[in-house]
């Protein structure tokens, strides 16, 4: 097993604490997990959240295995573009890196400087069907309004080398069949271009930090 420290970087609206349980269930298997705190102060940009998960990667005495969910699978993949030597792989959970010049992650309406949660109509179905209503509660009590900085922030990638890191593509609400069809039809081109992408199956909805903490962190810990 890799004794390389595990990197747990949280999607849109999701604090550091959102990965507790998979952290103490790490801790348990004997790895090395650190949720990482992304600003969400006025101003924050992009580029200020990239370098906050640089500075977990940086600190770690070894190498790292990055962890982005959903929107942040474009984090992991920013700190594997800027670190390649020092990130050993990157699993993304239920989301796909941005190609370069892309926007980040400007999927709701922004007002007052920044993207607040919208509420569980756009994730009925498969996305919070695992999600019970005190679970989304739960959520919402905690659910940092993502800066506009942030949401309408461009991705910028430079180094070819990100293609050598391996991948885990971790697949909740849909399946690694459906994966499949996006990379075979070039709907994913930063993973088309990536030299080993692994599809791996999880049952759950979109947030399964919150509802297979322990699932997931075995998971994590053998990949």
């Amino acid at each position: 097993m890799s004794a390389d420290k595990i990197v747990l970087v949280g999607g849109l609206w999701l604090p550091a604490r959102a990965w507790s349980d998979v952290v103490a269930a790490l801790a348990e298997l004997g790895r090395d997990a650190e949720a990482v705190t992304l600003p969400v102060g006025p101003g924050t940009t992009l580029d200020d959240q990239t370098a906050a998960v640089l500075a977990v990667v940086d600190a770690a005495p070894g190498a790292t295995v990055v962890v982005g969910h959903s929107a942040a699978s474009s984090l992991a993949w920013l700190a594997a573009d800027a670190r390649p030597e020092r990130v050993s792989r990157v699993a993304m959970i239920g989301g796909f890196p941005r190609a370069d010049g892309e926007t980040y992650a400007e999927f709701f309406p922004i007002d007052g400087g920044v993207m607040a949660f919208p509420g569980w109509e756009p994730f009925e179905g498969a996305d919070a069907a695992d999600l019970d209503a005190p679970a989304r509660a739960a959520f919402e009590s905690v659910a940092e309004p993502v800066p506009e900085g942030v949401a309408r922030g461009v991705v910028r990638l430079t180094d070819e080398r990100r293609y050598d890191v391996p991948v885990s593509l971790v697949c909740p609400e849909f399946t690694p069949e459906q994966a499949r069809e996006w990379l075979d039809a070039g709907e994913l081109p930063e993973l088309a271009r990536a030299k080993s992408v692994d599809l791996v199956d999880i049952d759950s909805g979109h947030w399964p930090m919150l509802t297979r903490p322990a699932e997931l962190a075995r998971l994590i810990a053998e990949l």
